[in-house]
């Protein structure tokens, strides 16, 4: 985001998102269920998964719904809900681009939610490939600077693949390309750091730059969709200032 340091958007995010409890351990499941199904039920060798759990931990989830959520990731729990993951693509007001990943037992609700959301507002929802072109997945992490000074971390991050390091407002950014995702999580964890945040998220390759009354507007479109039970993730291709992010916090 131009401006101020992803993690400021991110943590926005999670605060909204977590604010019903209800509403954040369904989607702490639903990592928890994901991880577990891309790369097995062993978190001492899948990251995503181990991270999935110290935030579901950090969230107050009970270890047995922890243990359902591994178990229906991996197959061995035949009675869960069945989840898909299907990302859907579209746009927001002022021709901003975004792409929204979900998991849903149910597809036809879950299309049926967002193209509402979209329409509402003047948005649209797109068909598939329509922005994604837009975007690039690639692996990031995030840790309060308290953890590591940055010249060690920048050291570390850059030996196991990353392509940039950046520090800002007290937090240290990595990010690096889809395929350092394991081997920068490895060396993080053997320096004994563990991230406030971690995953694998689609960035736009160019950003659009709007007036703040128009960022604020787009923001509320976004929100209002994050709100939305099968909705995990949600990307776009607008940049955020300063002024932008002050004038949010404000509200």
């Amino acid at each position: 985001m131009s401006g101020h340091s992803k993690w400021s958007t991110i943590k926005r995010k999670k605060g909204l998102a977590d604010a019903k409890r209800g509403a954040a351990f369904t989607r702490l499941s639903r990592e928890i269920v994901m991880a577990a199904r891309e790369g097995g039920g062993d978190s001492d060798t899948n990251f995503r998964l181990r991270l999935a759990i110290e935030k579901a931990r950090a969230g107050n989830m009970p270890k047995d719904n922890i243990d359902r959520s591994i178990k229906r990731g991996t197959g061995e729990d035949k009675n869960g809900v069945v989840y898909e993951e299907v990302t859907y693509e579209g746009y927001a007001p002022k021709g901003v681009a975004v792409l929204m990943e979900c998991m849903t037992e149910n597809k036809n609700r879950t299309v049926a939610e967002i193209r509402h959301g979209l329409d509402k507002y003047g948005g649209s929802l797109g068909a598939n490939g329509s922005v994604a072109w837009q975007f690039e997945r690639i692996a990031f992490f995030a840790f309060d600077e308290s953890k590591m000074d940055f010249d060690s971390a920048f050291e570390l991050a850059i030996e196991a693949g990353a392509d940039d390091v950046t520090q800002d407002n007290g937090m240290i950014e990595i990010v690096g390309p889809v395929t350092s995702f394991k081997n920068i999580g490895d060396a993080l964890r053997a320096a004994n750091v563990d991230p406030e945040d971690a995953g694998l998220r689609m960035e736009p390759k160019q950003e659009m730059d709007l007036s703040v009354d128009d960022t604020l507007q787009v923001l509320r479109v976004v929100e209002n969709l994050e709100e939305l039970d099968d909705v995990q993730n949600i990307y776009h291709n607008m940049g955020i200032s300063d002024e932008a992010m002050a004038a949010l916090e404000a509200e």
